[in-house]
């Protein structure tokens, strides 16, 4: 695989969703056990946490769940980030696609009146 096509920001937004999406899970998980919330509580205040919202209607009791959390924002708010960087640099890219495409068949974009 050529150096460019591996580094493709299609490759890169597929990684960095499955990197997003476990660390969700997997804060879920830790948050599930230690702090003894429900699946969906624990999966809530994993998605208002890397989504820097913090309603602050749940928060980690324990310790370890502080110490856990703390991790968890400084990497996870990164990864997010990244995700929605490359979101909308992917959908840049594929308006430019389908430009090229029409440009290349002729057809013009009909605009609405």
């Amino acid at each position: 695989m050529e150096p460019s096509r591996l580094f493709s920001t299609k490759r890169l937004f597929r990684i960095t969703a499955i990197i997003a999406l476990g660390l969700l899970v997997g804060g879920a998980i830790f948050f599930h056990y230690q702090e003894k919330w429900s699946w969906l509580n624990s999966f809530y205040f994993c998605t208002v946490t890397l989504a820097t919202v913090g309603y602050g209607d749940f928060t980690p009791q324990t310790n370890l769940g502080k110490i856990f959390d703390i991790f968890y924002i400084l990497g996870g708010i990164g990864v997010i980030v990244t995700f929605a960087n490359l979101f909308v640099r992917r959908a840049g890219e594929r308006a430019v696609e389908k430009a090229k495409a029409r440009a290349k068949t002729g057809k013009k974009k009909r605009l609405l009146k």
